[in-house]
């Protein structure tokens, strides 16, 4: 089973106790009745959908209710990181050096 680590309850739990809520530092417009609707599609529907490491925003709602956000592989699925809503978004991992890291541990 996989564990999620909750930044609030600052504990691993499984991850049925965890919600995907999307792409994580979305950005809402001010004005959002100002938007065209080709700008209001890229707001509101594209996302970026890659392969790899990504930023992702979760809720843990068998717990203590509050959103976070992680980074995850989308080809491990595997959480590199949590982190506060609101806490600025760290810097990915060089992945050259995970590589190599993972090497030298006989992983």
């Amino acid at each position: 089973m996989l564990l999620i680590r909750c930044p609030y309850c600052d504990e691993d739990r499984p991850e049925i106790e965890f919600r995907h809520a999307g792409e994580a530092h979305i950005v809402r417009s001010d004005k959002m009745a100002d938007l065209t609707p080709d700008e209001f599609e890229r707001y509101f529907f594209l996302r970026n959908n890659r392969k790899g490491d990504v930023y992702e925003r979760w809720r843990h709602i068998h717990g203590c209710g509050r959103f976070f956000n992680a980074v995850r592989n989308t080809v491990t699925d595997r959480f590199l990181m949590t982190y506060k809503a609101g806490e600025p978004r760290p810097a990915l991992p060089d992945p050259q050096a995970q590589a190599a890291a993972t090497e030298g541990n006989g992983q």
